[in-house]
């Protein structure tokens, strides 16, 4: 990180990049994923485009020596820790560019934009010679997706195998990493590879199913920017830039008729409510040890209560009570923890994954008057046999509760408030109240006052 003579501490990150009026790609996605990553964004612009999630109507340029005297005064003034480019639309702004950036050394990532996603031409034809000689050699790292690399090196690109090629042919034109996005190549995981000229590596998440895909590229290839500016290392940046572009891709913006935006701004507001949730599910719980009929409520097994992050991912982004909640003249719990309940954080994930908002969840003990009392308070039940559940399922550690829930999840007509099951061999029978918010919760329990009591 630079620290000039003002001695400012904060990272500063570069985009030099298009305009996307309809703020889901170019500078605008860029500068959200700068602040989402605690980095202070600066731009040169290159092109204004006419633009919404499904067509580019105009695209016109900036003047190459307008370009280049955006990037001088940024850095004569601010410093730059890093750079990336995106939209460089003709031969004449990758000259400027070229020339611009080899007079400093910082780090550069160089996202070869060619094609929007509406399909719109961003690079020229002619052009794509120029990106290559005069801009390769100085990128820090290139970040195509499976069709740039395959304009890159002239040949289709079907496998991970393919793509493995590709990246040793690419390095050859002289940047220093490669990494090749997965998410146009099939499979069931989106799979990006990394190439240092050394080692490959393979950075895997769950294919995600969406429309809220615009601005992925340029997302992407901006965290990665955001991380070096923070001093983290080529493969850490990568590595880092995954995870958030995969929760950004998960709660993504449905907006528009065409491809809604990718949202940076869920992975920051992840971050910062974790604090908030472990405190408020703590103050939940000593709540509901008031009610004095609350241990009739614990099962056998123990209860536990579960509430995520805004945007859960996966179990670590879930808070529980470790060893469940027990009853001996009053609730016997610790402070609650992300991570540590599997099966109940199960049902809060594949109910977000079909389209839920639920985020907190508390299993309770089986009683059939409180399914009759909670269907009369408007409540959607869904019903789960588990004595019908698959062979295939019962062998997968876990798969029992996605495989319930879904069973629910049909039998409510969709999203339920309340999963119940009545056990099977050895499995003791359960509720699982479920809710978006811990107040709404606490009204579910208390509703059930006349049956537990």
């Amino acid at each position: 990180m630079i620290t000039h003579e003002i001695g400012r501490i904060y990272p500063v990150a570069l985009t030099i990049a298009g305009s996307d009026s309809g703020g889901g790609a170019g500078i605008q996605a860029d500068l959200k994923t700068f602040a989402a990553l605690q980095v202070h964004g600066t731009v040169a612009l290159t092109s204004i485009t006419a633009q919404n999630t499904y067509e580019v109507t105009m695209v016109q340029d900036i003047s190459p020596d307008m370009v280049e005297e955006q990037v001088r005064v940024v850095y004569r003034d601010l410093g730059i820790d890093a750079a990336k480019s995106g939209m460089l639309h003709t031969t004449e702004i990758i000259d400027a560019v070229s020339k611009v950036l080899n007079e400093y050394s910082f780090p550069y990532v160089l996202d070869p934009v060619m094609i929007a996603k509406s399909g719109a031409k961003l690079l020229m034809d002619e052009a794509i010679e120029a990106l290559i000689d005069k801009l390769f050699p100085r990128a820090s790292i290139v970040t195509p997706n499976r069709f740039e690399a395959e304009r890159i090196v002239g040949y289709k690109i079907d496998s991970i195998s393919d793509a493995e090629k590709a990246l040793e042919d690419i390095i050859g034109l002289g940047p220093e990493a490669v990494v090749i996005k997965g998410g146009h190549i099939e499979g069931e995981y989106s799979i990006d590879i990394f190439y240092d000229g050394k080692s490959i590596e393979y950075f895997k998440a769950p294919r995600i199913e969406s429309r809220t895909t615009h601005g992925t590229g340029c997302s992407f290839s901006a965290a990665i920017t955001a991380f070096l500016a923070r001093g983290y290392s080529l493969r850490e940046s990568v590595e880092n830039a995954k995870r958030f572009i995969t929760i950004s891709i998960a709660y993504g913006l449905e907006l528009g008729r065409g491809s809604g935006p990718v949202n940076p701004m869920a992975y920051i507001f992840n971050e910062a409510s974790r604090i908030q949730v472990l405190e408020e599910l703590y103050r939940f719980v000593k709540r509901l040890s008031r009610l004095e009929w609350i241990g009739n409520l614990i099962p056998e097994v123990g209860m536990n209560i579960t509430y995520s992050t805004p945007y859960p991912m996966n179990i670590n982004d879930i808070a529980a009570f470790p060893g469940r909640i027990r009853y001996s003249d009053g609730l016997i719990y610790s402070y609650p923890r992300f991570g540590v309940s599997r099966h109940l954080s199960r049902y809060i994930l594949k109910l977000r994954e079909l389209g839920s908002y639920v985020r907190a969840a508390i299993n309770i003990r089986y009683v059939d008057e409180a399914i009759g009392a909670l269907k009369s308070l408007g409540y959607k039940i869904g019903f789960y046999d588990r004595r019908l559940e698959p062979d295939e399922v019962k062998r997968v550690e876990g798969r029992t509760i996605e495989w319930g829930v879904y069973e629910a999840y049909k039998d409510a007509g969709g999203p339920p408030d309340v999963i119940y099951h009545l056990g099977d061999w050895g499995k003791e029978p359960m509720i699982v109240l479920l809710s978006e918010d811990l107040d709404s919760l606490y009204n579910m329990v208390s509703g059930l006052e006349g049956i537990y009591i």
